[in-house]
């Protein structure tokens, strides 16, 4: 059958995944609301799309799973606002480094506190451990640990960038942050490339730094992680 022949085709996720994103896109420029974010808007219309058709996930995956080989070149290209923000780096690298360090480690933390409070095991813990850094790191260090890479640690990585996105600007001006350098280290030690989208829309200084802090705050978590995994 023709229905069988698309849905098979390895185009067919990849197609699927695009037309879908694009349809985010335009409900988001059209209604111009932070709770429409594009990624959550495309994922739920892939979920509807394959349940209404009775799509197997690893059919819709044979396909879906090329858009993951961009994302490590996707996120050198962060590199671009950085450099154009060189200067005010090198000006304030001290608080920077401080700002996001201490953002890596509310982080893990948080995830320390809220495992212990509802009695997660090892396994569960280590998964969700990185999920404030770029998915490309953090599924690294979750593998590494034995966590669940495939499905939860992703999960969790790209929930907290779609509501770091959502909600960055309202918490902003909510506790009156409104230092473009500590704007910019405090959404990208959070929500990681989503969150460093919505810091390109809030200006080039948030974005330059929030690049950069993506970068940091992976590697400073790869140094920090050995110590957090062994606490649980």
């Amino acid at each position: 059958m023709l229905q069988d022949l698309i849905f098979n085709s390895a185009l067919f996720g990849l197609i699927l995944s695009l037309v879908a994103y694009e349809i985010g896109l335009r409900i988001k420029k059209k209604l111009k609301l932070a709770i429409f974010n594009p990624l959550l808007i495309s994922i739920a219309i892939i979920i509807a799309f394959l349940l209404l058709f009775n799509i197997d996930y690893e059919e819709y995956n044979n396909g879906a799973k090329y858009l993951g080989y961009l994302l490590t070149p996707a996120t050198m290209c962060l590199a671009v606002p950085l450099y154009e923000q060189l200067e005010i780096l090198k000006k304030n690298v001290k608080a920077i480094m401080a700002g996001i360090i201490s953002g890596v480690i509310t982080s893990m933390s948080s995830i320390l506190a809220l495992s212990l409070i509802f009695n997660f095991s090892h396994t569960e813990y280590v998964t969700i451990l990185p999920k404030s850094i770029t998915t490309a790191i953090g599924i690294g260090i979750s593998e590494e640990l034995g966590g669940n890479t495939d499905t939860i640690t992703v999960a969790v990585i790209i929930i907290t960038g779609i509501f770091g996105n959502m909600t960055a600007e309202f918490i902003c001006k909510t506790f009156k942050i409104n230092e473009p350098i500590a704007r910019g280290v405090a959404i990208g030690s959070s929500a990681h490339a989503m969150g460093t989208a919505k810091a390109i829309e809030m200006g080039p200084i948030e974005a330059a730094i929030s690049s950069l802090t993506i970068a940091v705050a992976g590697i400073v978590t790869v140094i920090a992680v050995s110590f957090y995994a062994t606490l649980l």
